[in-house]
C-alpha cells in the first residue's frame, strides 16, 4: 500500500506543476521609458561649432525594452542622443547586471543620432582619456531606471518580425562632381567624392554608393493583442530643420509617438513603447540632391518622414504571425582594432593650424578643427577594443557596432548573416566616428577625414567578420 501510494505521489506531482514549469519557459517582454532631456543651455553638439540650447522643442528619452524566455534576459534602449559616450554604456550596464541580473553581455545601449541634443560625449569627446560629467551621470541613471521599470512589467508576451521598404526618404550624400568642380578639403588636398554637395547642384555625376530602403522591426504583443514594445531601425541619418538652438529628438522621436496613435495605445497602461534606432545610415540622409524639394515649415519634413514611416511599419504588422516558442540568444566581443594616428607631415601642419581660431566670420574654421582633432588622435594607443554585439531573437539577427556605419556594410551583413533575416543598428556601447568601407574610404570625403574617420582603413572588414562569426556561434 506504501509503495502504491509512492507511485501515484509520483505520478500526479508532475501532473500537479505543469503551469509553473510553462510559465518559466513561457516568453514575457516588459517596456518603458526614461526621460533624458537636459537643461536649457546645454550645448548642442549637431554641428562644427557647439551653441547653446535656447528651446525644448520635444523632450528626449531613453526608450527601454525587455525580452525573457525563461532562460535568457535581454535588454535593449535606444537613447535620444547623438551617441553615448562608452563610459556610459559602461556604467549603465554594469548597474544594469549589479541591479538587475541582466548580463553585460546581453544589454545593447544606442543612440539614435539626433543632431539636436546635449552632448552625452563629455565635454571634449575626443579626448581618450575623461571622467563621467554631471549630464552622463543623469543619463545613466534613467537608463537603468528605464531598464528596470521594464523589467517590472515583464509579462506573457508573443514576437514577430517584419520588415517594409520606404526609398522615398533616402539619399546617399556622397557624390562624384564634374572634372575640376571639387572643393579643397580641410587638409589643403581633394577627394574623389563630395559629401553633401547641395541640392540641384549643376556639377553633380552620380552618388558614390547605394542606399538601404529597409526599415527592419520587431513587435512584442500580449497573448490578447494588446501592444507591448516595438523596435524599428532605418538607415537614415536624420532629418533636422529644427527651429533655431532646439533641443528635439528629431524623426526618431516623432515616429515612436506616432506608433502608439495608430496602434490605438496612447492610454495604455503598462505604456506601450515604440522605438527607433539608427540604422546604417554613416552616407544617407534626407535630401534630393537631383530633385530638391520645396521647403517645408520648421518640422513640416521631420514630421511628414516619421509619419509615413510609421504608416507603412503599421501596416505591415497586420501581416505579421506572432509566436511565443522563440529562442533569444546574445553574443559580445571587443577585437582589436588599430586607431587611425596622424603622420609626422600631418601632424606638422596640424600643430601649425590649432593655433588659428575655431570661428572666421560666423562659420567654422574646418583647418582649425580638423588640426585639434588630428593631435587629440595622436594622443591615442596604437589599438581600440571596439565593442560589437549580436542578438538573436527567434532565427532573426540584430547587430550593432559603435559606429556611423555605411549602409552597404549593413545591406552586406543582411546578405551575409546566417540568421536570416537579419539587420544592423549603429552607434551602440560608444562613438567611434565613421565607418566606411576599404573602398569608400580611398574616395575620400568628410566621412573618411582624419578626425572624422578615426579605425583603421580595413575596420569595417575586420568588424563585419566578428560579427558574422558571433552570428554563426549561434546558429549551431
Amino acid at each position: 500500500m506504501f509503495r502504491l501510494c509512492l507511485v501515484l505521489l509520483a505520478v500526479s506531482i508532475p501532473a500537479l506543476f505543469p503551469v509553473a514549469d510553462a510559465a518559466e519557459k513561457t516568453l514575457r517582454a516588459g517596456a518603458a521609458t526614461s526621460n533624458i532631456t537636459p537643461p536649457i543651455g546645454g550645448a548642442i553638439i549637431g554641428g562644427f561649432l557647439p551653441a547653446p540650447s535656447k528651446h525644448i522643442h520635444d523632450e528626449l528619452h531613453a526608450r527601454c525594452l525587455v525580452l525573457d524566455d525563461g532562460e535568457r534576459r535581454v535588454a535593449f534602449v535606444v537613447c535620444d542622443l547623438l551617441g553615448v559616450h562608452r563610459l556610459v554604456s559602461n556604467e549603465a550596464r554594469r548597474q544594469i547586471t549589479e541591479k538587475l541580473g541582466i548580463p553585460l553581455d546581453n544589454v545593447l545601449i544606442s543612440g539614435t543620432h539626433t543632431h539636436s541634443a546635449t552632448s552625452a560625449l563629455g565635454q571634449d569627446r575626443l579626448r581618450y582619456e575623461q571622467e563621467l560629467d554631471d549630464y552622463q551621470k543623469f543619463v545613466i541613471q534613467r537608463i537603468v531606471d528605464g531598464v528596470q521599470r521594464a523589467v517590472n512589467t515583464l509579462r506573457p508576451a508573443e514576437f514577430a518580425y517584419g520588415e517594409v521598404d520606404v526609398p522615398e526618404h533616402v539619399f546617399n550624400r556622397r557624390w562624384y562632381l564634374r572634372p575640376g568642380t571639387m572643393p579643397e578639403n580641410p587638409f589643403g588636398g581633394l577627394d574623389l567624392v563630395k559629401m553633401n554637395p547641395g541640392a540641384g547642384n549643376p556639377n553633380l555625376v552620380e552618388p558614390a554608393g547605394p542606399v538601404d530602403p529597409t526599415v527592419s522591426f520587431f513587435m512584442l504583443r500580449e497573448p490578447d493583442g494588446k501592444s507591448i514594445g516595438l523596435f524599428s531601425a532605418y538607415s537614415l541619418h536624420y532629418v533636422g530643420d529644427v527651429g533655431p538652438a532646439h533641443i528635439s529628438a528629431d524623426y526618431f522621436g516623432i515616429y515612436s509617438e506616432r506608433m502608439k496613435h495608430l496602434l490605438g495605445a496612447t492610454e495604455q497602461d503598462p505604456p506601450f513603447v515604440a522605438m527607433m534606432a539608427n540604422g546604417t545610415s554613416g552616407d544617407i540622409n534626407n535630401i534630393n540632391f537631383k530633385q530638391p524639394r520645396p521647403r517645408k515649415e520648421t518640422y513640416g519634413q521631420m514630421r511628414y518622414v516619421a509619419h509615413d514611416v510609421a504608416e507603412k511599419v503599421h501596416k505591415q504588422i497586420a501581416s505579421l504571425k506572432f509566436r511565443s516558442d522563440i529562442t533569444i540568444d546574445a553574443r559580445y566581443r571587443e577585437p582589436s582594432i588599430a586607431w587611425r594616428r596622424p603622420t609626422s607631415e600631418q601632424l606638422a601642419w596640424a600643430k601649425q593650424k590649432s593655433t588659428e581660431e575655431a570661428e572666421v566670420n560666423g562659420r567654422a574654421n574646418l583647418p582649425k578643427i580638423y588640426a585639434d582633432r588630428a593631435l587629440r588622435l595622436a594622443e591615442y594607443p596604437e589599438l581600440a577594443t571596439v565593442p560589437v554585439q549580436v542578438f538573436r531573437l527567434g532565427e532573426m539577427s540584430m547587430s550593432s557596432m559603435p559606429c556611423e556605419i555605411f549602409c552597404e556594410i549593413g545591406i552586406d551583413y543582411r546578405r551575409r548573416t546566417p540568421l536570416k533575416p537579419g539587420f544592423m543598428v549603429s552607434l551602440n556601447h560608444g562613438y567611434f566616428g565613421y565607418l566606411p568601407t576599404p573602398r569608400q574610404h580611398d574616395l575620400g570625403g568628410y566621412e573618411t577625414w582624419l578626425g572624422t574617420n578615426r579605425l583603421e582603413r580595413t575596420a569595417s572588414d575586420k568588424l563585419l567578420d566578428e560579427l558574422l562569426k558571433m552570428t554563426s556561434e549561434m546558429k549551431q
